[in-house]
């Protein structure tokens, strides 16, 4: 190791120079967030583990006080990757079919993915459902059977018609700049209701079209990061985190460790002040630490009833893969998590049918249909529904003009996604495409818009949602976004 020199005096580093210098070591924060349940545990008259794990939760991850009465405390998003088609799902078209084969009797947008031909008619019958009369196509017959829970958001938009750019844009509200997801943004706002689990976790998330930007929390502190298990690639029975056994050490070994480190910086940090990178090490260490633990009892499905595993289509192969991300989902949202993200992926298909459309559709529907449902049906059962965000959809729609002769194009300019549970009105539609399906026409909803209506409803104001970095206060919602008042219960 080289010399260093201060103000031409040989300067031999300390200990805790380097550590601090070298991004090792361990902040004091846990250690008084330790202090802090021990003191709240003997308060209580209760010495035990349980009492010191449930006590309450301290550090940067303490539960904050939303700008407004929330109606939602915790969100999943049930992501589509490729894009599924909203004139084929849940935004029926009857001119397609009068004018199936015919031109689109307009302009193309300036900017399109691929050629495109003319009109082609959906390949599925759309049937009412529900005391609402919504209609859903043949797709998704049990999905149709939770109707009157959905506020189906008919006009939905964004601006990039590559899926690296609308995948960004729909995480993270830039298709341009690594900015934090959405996600991270909710943990950032409202911290965590478990501090033995990660607050943002996102299952079998994939690696492809902006990868780990999608729950990265790019400027945000550390702890708003999101954290993945396994990855599209993988069999949701697979996906595990990684490292979550210390094969040498024993859990008293590693809690001495961690104490030692801890008392040796302690020191150093109320001589130095704050160090934020230090303190957001110290909480990772301290959260993999309590996760050890917690993670495989969360991940073990071993205690749910057969029933319920039928219901979310577990015993299915054409379902089972789905279904537990599904039914893990739940059990991550009963344990505190704040926000988990399921995806539903794969190298081969998604939903990115620019041709065979009818195949790929039906297969991909096939996988998802029966647990969703049975997953909303759980949250109603569990009373978690009515404070629990469900969202759904993917990064854009499709064309209803073909391409080739049995698939659709990229379409950013006016797709369907759709919320249920917390705060929002059951068996309504929002907005609505043209007559054809190409673009938002009416109460255009911006993907902006949905991350601010989204905040809103989990009690965070997003033009209040900021955070200062390189002097400039950054948002989700940029400079944009409007809450749509008229989908709120």
């Amino acid at each position: 190791m080289s010399d260093l020199h201060v103000n031409d005096e040989l300067f031999l580093p300390t200990r805790r120079h380097l550590l601090k210098t070298a991004a090792v070591g361990f902040g004091h924060l846990a250690f008084s967030a330790m202090l802090a349940r021990d003191a709240t545990a003997e308060q209580a008259g209760d010495g035990s583990a349980r009492a010191k794990e449930t006590a309450t939760i301290t550090g940067p991850l303490a539960p904050r006080q939303p700008h407004l009465p929330a109606r939602a405390k915790r969100i999943v998003f049930l992501f589509m990757k490729g894009g599924p088609s909203h004139v084929d799902t849940f935004d029926p078209k009857p001119m397609l079919d009068r004018d199936n084969g015919k031109p689109l009797p307009f302009d193309l947008p300036r900017v399109t993915f691929a050629k495109q031909g003319n009109l082609l008619r959906s390949p599925w019958k759309f049937q009412q459902h529900g005391e609402s009369g919504l209609p859903v196509s043949a797709l998704f017959p049990n999905v149709a059977r939770h109707v009157d829970d959905l506020c189906i958001l008919r006009s939905v938009h964004g601006t990039n018609p590559a899926h690296g750019g609308a995948l960004l844009k729909l995480h993270t509200g830039s298709d341009q700049f690594v900015r934090p997801s959405m996600g991270s943004w909710v943990v950032y706002g409202l911290g965590t209701e478990n501090q033995n689990l990660p607050a943002f976790v996102t299952i079998c998330p994939t690696l492809a079209h902006g990868g780990v930007n999608n729950w990265g929390s790019a400027f945000l502190p550390a702890h708003c990061q999101g954290t993945p298990i396994g990855n599209a690639s993988l069999a949701s029975s697979a996906a595990q985190v990684k490292h979550i056994h210390n094969s040498r050490l024993t859990a008293a070994q590693q809690r001495k460790q961690l104490d030692l480190i801890d008392a040796m910086n302690r020191e150093h940090l109320q001589a130095t002040g704050s160090d934020q990178a230090l303190e957001g090490r110290l909480n990772s260490f301290e959260l993999a630490y309590r996760m050890q633990s917690t993670m495989p009892d969360a991940q073990n499905l071993s205690g749910e009833t057969e029933a319920t595993q039928k219901q979310y289509g577990i015993d299915d192969p054409v379902t089972q893969d789905f279904g537990r991300q599904c039914l893990l989902a739940r059990r991550f949202l009963e344990r505190g998590v704040r926000f988990v993200q399921v995806t539903h992926s794969d190298s081969e298909v998604q939903w990115d049918q620019h041709g065979n459309l009818y195949q790929g559709h039906s297969k991909n529907a096939s996988e998802v249909d029966k647990p969703i449902a049975g997953f909303l049906q759980d949250l109603k059962d569990r009373d978690l529904l009515k404070d629990t965000l469900v969202l759904w959809g993917g990064e854009f729609g499709r064309t209803p003009t073909a391409q080739g002769t049995d698939g659709r194009d990229h379409n950013p300019h006016g797709f369907t996604m759709w919320m249920a549970g917390a705060g929002v009105k059951g068996g309504y539609a929002y907005g609505a495409t043209d007559e054809y399906g190409y673009y938002a026409t009416e109460n255009k909803m911006h993907i902006h818009d949905l991350h601010a209506t989204m905040l809103h409803l989990l009690g965070l104001e997003h033009e209040r949602l900021t955070y200062r970095y390189a002097g400039r206060d950054f948002r989700l919602t940029d400079v944009a976004g409007h809450v749509a008042k008229d989908v709120l219960s």
